[in-house]
């Protein structure tokens, strides 16, 4: 295990995107959303991605230094087309015009299309909450067919996420986000990579049978070699029986197939969709009975004895700002076989061996 200071790290990564074509301004955005992930303990959308997104680049999937274009525009409605650029760079472009529309109308949503791994959804729900805003994400990615259905062993669906994000007054936001799957496909090339194990039978083959292994998933591979899941036959199943396998059906529909990015499918470019709606709680609570029944109701929730083995009852959001100060203050720690990876691409695209040392000093 290596661990990296959170300066050192972002610099690196920029430095890594820089030498892939990216301007500096978005280079550093995309090193700052990949690392705040992993302050977060969201290791599978952090910079383990570096080395798929240069692939993605190097394939023509992802363009650098896009600008996503407004194709629908109402009062309350946007279709924002990405263009295929980086997720961090055309996602919180679209995220502004939902935030801009609803402090506008009160109520406003945003399809956005066509748009590259648009990495930790929370980061949107987190941005529109600081706004002051609620918003609800459901998110695809077409082209990315890793999950059976209940029910079935064959890949359907993509990890198909949904994301909900709530402000609180002079608190963090409560920002429920995760993967309809029981694990998002980056958990997969985590463990792949020396990371935490997989949960119990979060895999499942073409014979039906459980299984932990990630080669399941991505067929044999070498322990630094690239992660190709299309080299697989298994699949990642969805979480909650039927009740996963259901969500991830509407984030398909939504995220997929109303934004016009396209539901997930073989043969497909890879692209995220994601429908998104913002909501301004002072314009459906004038009262202003929204904030005193919210920490009310948050305090009823936890105040519950804690089942055996359990320090606490917590709400979504306390985990990952436990996590972030944790990790702001001890460094950001990566498996070895994840940061060999990554240095392993840093190379390939031309980063110096001086930048690679100042990364771990």
């Amino acid at each position: 295990m290596v661990t990296l200071r959170l300066s050192n790290l972002i610099d690196f990564v920029a430095d890594v995107f820089s030498h892939a074509d990216s301007w500096p301004e978005e280079a550093r955005r995309i090193a700052t959303y990949l690392t705040t992930a992993n302050l977060t303990g969201h290791d599978s959308h952090g910079v383990i991605r570096v080395p798929v997104y240069i692939r993605w680049k190097k394939m023509g999937s992802v363009v650098p230094n896009q600008t996503a274009e407004v194709v629908v525009d109402t009062p309350s409605l946007a279709v924002v087309d990405g263009k295929f650029g980086y997720g961090q760079t055309v996602a919180p472009q679209a995220v502004k015009i939902g935030i801009e529309k609803c402090k506008a109308s009160g109520l406003a949503a945003v399809a956005l299309r066509n748009a590259g791994h648009i990495g930790r959804v929370g980061d949107w729900a987190e941005m529109a909450a600081a706004e002051g805003l609620v918003s609800i994400h459901f998110v695809n990615a077409a082209g990315s067919v890793l999950v059976a259905p209940f029910g079935g062993v064959e890949r359907r669906l993509s990890t198909a996420p949904y994301c909900v994000g709530i402000p609180r007054r002079g608190q963090g936001p409560v920002v429920l986000d995760f993967a309809t799957s029981i694990v998002a496909e980056g958990k997969v090339l985590v463990a792949s990579r020396g990371g935490k194990k997989l949960p119990k039978g979060a895999l499942i083959d073409l014979d039906g049978r459980l299984s932990e292994n990630p080669a399941v998933l991505y067929g044999p591979h070498e322990a630094d070699g690239p992660r190709d899941h299309s080299k697989g036959k298994g699949a990642i199943r969805a979480f909650g029986e039927h009740k996963g396998s259901g969500l991830a059906l509407i984030c398909e529909l939504l995220g997929g197939a109303l934004t016009g990015t396209g539901a997930t499918g073989p043969n497909r470019r890879f692209a995220n969709g994601m429908f998104a709606v913002y909501v301004d709680p002072k314009i459906v609570d004038p009262a202003n009975i929204f904030d005193g029944e919210m920490s009310r109701y948050i305090n009823y929730f936890k105040d519950t004895k804690p089942a055996a083995g359990v320090d606490a009852v917590l709400i979504p959001g306390e985990p990952e700002a436990k996590m972030r100060a944790e990790r702001l203050k001890n460094g950001v720690p990566l498996p070895d076989d994840t940061w060999a990876a990554i240095v392993s691409t840093a190379r390939e695209v031309g980063v110096s061996e001086a930048s690679i040392q100042r990364a771990t000093v």
